[in-house]
């Protein structure tokens, strides 16, 4: 049934996130199951280095839908010059990062198209032609297996599940006419404010370190963004420690917070609530740091040390700076 496969590129100030690599690298998986062929999907205003770094992936083609409209996101200009690529790519399978931006499109898009819409999903698949995907349910307690039959199956991808896309090949770009009319955008972005420090998001992280209330303060939280900047880090709380007015929500991992999938996270004084649990329990390598040695964080850990966090976040932070040749 599949007629190929369409990645919206998310582009941030001007620049290709890294996330898009890895959309692509699910998409060819169901090009080598029969899908069609893979294409990109770029949207904005300022977009034309994403465009030049979409070509280098080696799809097929770029759609790309340029509006000075589209230079801020809003969901009802960017679901319309989807929809609009959608129909002219001919795409029976479009694929989203499991973003804030891609969740909040996708489901727009899905209902604009008449499609069905699988979420943070962990692997891809063809079944008789149709789109097969597995994702967590329960609290990511268990998998669930599903299939779409929808004219158009969309799905968003968990960040940190493929590998990213190496460049290769030189796509063909496809100008899109949009006709975004101003009444249509409900909202429009006057200002954004970073809260990241110029660190990545959580979603994308690869490696997290992050704090809960034993931090005791906002104060001591510069302790965990000393140690992220000597590994490359992204900085993360628990619900307890934004709670407590230690860190803002952007960093809050958990149920009500982000769904994280790093390589390695490093968790200190946090002590194990299920609702925490549910978004880092995926994390390839966990290490936690808990002076309560029956901590129930510890069952989840791959390794841990018994002990108090303001001893050991300066210890690691020397060690890793010897180690990767940091500045002391």
């Amino acid at each position: 049934m599949s007629k190929g496969i369409l990645v919206f590129a998310e582009i941030r100030e001007g620049s290709f996130k890294a996330v898009n690599r890895e959309l692509v690298t699910a998409a060819k998986t169901l090009t080598e199951a029969g899908a069609g062929s893979a294409s990109i999907a770029v949207i904005g205003d300022n977009v034309d280095a994403g465009v030049d770094a979409a070509r280098q992936l080696g799809v097929e083609k770029v759609f790309v839908a340029k509006s000075p409209s589209l230079g801020a996101y809003s969901s009802q200009g960017y679901a319309a010059a989807l929809q609009a690529i959608v129909e002219q790519s001919g795409a029976s399978i479009v694929l989203f990062a499991s973003t804030a931006m891609g969740r909040d499109l996708s489901a727009r898009v899905s209902a604009k198209c008449g499609g069905s819409l699988f979420t943070d999903c962990t692997e891809v698949g063809l079944v008789d032609g149709n789109l097969r995907v597995k994702r967590p349910v329960y609290s990511g307690k268990a998998y669930m297996e599903m299939v779409s039959e929808a004219p158009v199956q969309l799905a968003s991808i968990r960040p940190n599940i493929f590998a990213a896309a190496e460049n290769g090949g030189s796509a063909e770009v496809v100008d899109v006419a949009v006709s975004i009319e101003d009444g249509s955008i409900a909202g429009r972005v006057k200002e954004v404010v970073s809260t990241s420090g110029g660190m990545k998001d959580l979603t994308e992280a690869e490696v997290i370190v992050a704090g809960g209330r034993a931090m005791k303060s906002e104060e001591n939280f510069e302790l965990l963004r000393e140690l992220a900047d000597a590994i490359g880090a992204s900085v993360g709380a628990s619900r307890a420690a934004v709670d407590a007015g230690y860190a803002p929500h952007s960093m809050q991992v958990g149920q009500t917070g982000k769904v994280v999938n790093p390589k390695l996270y490093l968790a200190f004084g946090i002590s194990g609530a299920i609702q925490h649990l549910v978004g880092m329990r995926t994390s390839k390598v966990i290490v936690a740091v808990n002076k309560d040695a029956n901590a129930p964080i510890f069952m989840k850990s791959d390794y841990g040390i018994t002990g108090d966090l303001f001893e050991i976040v300066p210890l690691l932070t020397a060690e890793f700076k010897k180690l990767l040749g940091a500045p002391a």
